[in-house]
């Protein structure tokens, strides 16, 4: 018979303990200024704002204002519609503006005022018809009405908007100034002229005369605007304007610069 095997007592062994990673303390936070998370969801917070200008449908004349003032950029602009973009200086602009200031025509509401206190005065009597009252000085407007006192050389300093449409309506006044020997100045901008004769817009205005107090900064300032324009009339007349590309094809001919110094290169290698 064979010998019998020596059967081996089998004890069960425990498992051993999950390990259990040691946990950071919690950090006591204060509830008023706990962080909370948004919810973008529908019914969540509120969308954060977003520049939307690109997908927006503009009206129409502001697509065609941008449209035009990306092609006076691209196209090549001629010296005579090119000078209206050279302004006067802020600082210059703003003597001139208080002096013009002075000389505003009188609005409809003062007309009648005055008006109606001439009339009762003749009611009463007792008006002189020798003691009448001066022609008040003031700025003159109207492009037909400036182009007269220019021509009649009445005119001491003519002030054109830059920003007139269409532009053949003053295109002509600055080489007429010159002509007349009148000093001009271009500003802006024509809702500004407008606000000194109480209109919404004016292509430009003239002063004629001023009162003895203001001469001292009128010559100041007439004297600064002839040095500006009139007498840089040979600069102004040969300045082009335009001519400015995009951005994509100042990359592209960037690019064809690049290569064809590169084919240069390799030829002279």
């Amino acid at each position: 018979m064979p010998p019998k095997s020596q059967k081996v007592k089998r004890t069960k062994k425990m498992a051993a303990a999950p390990y259990v990673a040691k946990q950071p303390p919690k950090k006591e936070t204060n509830p008023l200024i706990e962080k909370r998370a948004r919810n973008f969801g529908i019914g969540g917070s509120i969308q954060p704002k977003r520049d939307m200008t690109r997908f927006m449908r503009w009206p129409n004349y502001v697509r065609l204002q941008r449209q035009k003032q990306v092609l006076y950029q691209r196209l090549k602009v001629p010296p005579s519609i090119n000078q209206f973009k050279q302004t006067l200086d802020k600082q210059t602009a703003t003597q001139l503006f208080k002096l013009l200031h002075k000389y505003r025509p009188e609005s409809k509401a003062e007309k009648k005022e005055r008006l109606k206190a001439l009339a009762q005065k003749k009611a009463e009597g007792t008006e002189d018809a020798a003691a009448a009252p001066k022609k008040p000085l003031v700025l003159k407007y109207g492009i037909n009405h400036i182009t007269t006192l220019i021509e009649q050389k009445k005119a001491q300093l003519v002030v054109i908007a830059h920003d007139v449409d269409p532009i053949e309506i003053v295109v002509f006044l600055p080489a007429l100034c010159r002509k007349m020997d009148i000093p001009y100045c271009i500003v802006k901008s024509k809702a500004r002229l407008g606000a000194l004769v109480h209109k919404k817009t004016a292509t430009a205005v003239v002063l004629t005369q001023v009162k003895n107090e203001d001469k001292g900064s009128f010559n100041t300032i007439r004297e600064a605007i002839k040095l500006n324009y009139n007498d840089r009339f040979d600069d102004i007349r040969k300045r082009w304007g335009g001519g400015v590309m995009g951005e994509k094809a100042k990359a592209a001919k960037a690019k064809l610069e690049k290569l064809k110094a590169k084919e240069l290169a390799s030829r002279m290698g």
